[in-house]
């Protein structure tokens, strides 16, 4: 059964992208192990797990997706191994049980462009022996700066920005500036931060709001400003910006969506940080 928020007009689904176990002291960087397993449990490796599920909706006669998940078959052995790969993708199987076609995808709204946010967007074609874009028709929304990086990546980034991770899709990229609204209420924000081109995404519908902060707030144990990832190529940054949007959306109105969270799909705060209503992911 997949979870679903309901914001006004806006019915969004949370599919399965597939389920990584990245190490726990990278996903809470400098914090001390004794203060963050309190909050987000640890296996025996020193893995935390984090889903990688993508979110859907559909919204005045077009459909949409926020990032896309690792796929299927898209991941070496090695690479399993390594990011603690337990699942794989079911979003194609998600999509159609609410009857969409990977085709019938309009836009992809893309946060960043690490592997575990692009992988899912394309798929080996056995009949062209070659990888091809799993939503053909779909714009891919990306902040310019992520893009440029995407193509460029610098001795840091290149260990997440893989070229055939773009090569399959580059000619549905929709790059922009700093901001863009897609729709009525539909906005992506660039934050930098996890990234220098990371971005968030509001969703605004009928007087109710949600926001996806993505990576800058990438479970609920991140609540603490100060708590960034090892993965942030610029803390600081996630740090003035999760102060920002916290202020403004810690309002006891508006939904906090998650994309790794292994416990909650959403959540919404009051002003004190105190949870006032919860969606858990179904396990």
């Amino acid at each position: 059964m997949m979870n679903k928020l309901q914001i006004g007009e806006i019915e969004i689904h949370w599919l399965r992208g597939g389920v990584t176990g990245f190490d726990g002291g990278a996903m809470f960087g400098v914090v001390p192990k004794a203060l963050w397993q309190k909050k987000y449990p640890a296996n025996e490796k020193n893995q935390v797990p984090n889903v990688t599920d993508p979110m859907y909706f559909y919204f005045q006669g077009k459909h949409y997706l926020i990032d896309g998940g690792i796929g299927r078959g898209r991941l070496t052995e090695k690479q399993r191994r390594n990011y603690g790969v337990s699942e794989e993708s079911f979003v194609i199987e998600d999509l159609a049980t609410l009857g969409v076609r990977p085709e019938d995808i309009d836009f992809i709204l893309m946060t960043h462009l690490h592997f575990d946010h692009v992988v899912g967007l394309s798929t080996f074609d056995s009949r062209k022996n070659q990888l091809v874009s799993l939503f053909p028709h779909a714009q891919i929304i990306v902040e310019e700066t992520e893009w440029e990086e995407m193509q460029h990546p610098n001795i840091r980034s290149q260990a997440t920005y893989w070229p055939e991770n773009f090569q399959a899709i580059a000619a549905q990229i929709t790059p922009y500036k700093k901001h863009i609204e897609i729709a009525p209420g539909i906005s992506l924000r660039h934050t930098g931060g996890h990234s220098a081109g990371h971005a968030v995404i509001t969703i605004e519908s009928n007087g109710e709001r949600a926001i996806h902060m993505a990576d800058i707030f990438p479970t609920h144990a991140h609540q603490n400003v100060l708590w960034v990832t090892a993965y942030d190529d610029y803390p600081m940054t996630s740090i003035f910006q999760k102060e920002h949007f916290f202020s403004q959306w810690m309002n006891a109105e508006s939904w906090f969506l998650f994309y790794h969270d292994a416990y909650y799909r959403a959540i919404k705060y009051n002003k004190s940080g105190e949870m006032l209503a919860c969606i858990l992911r179904e396990q």
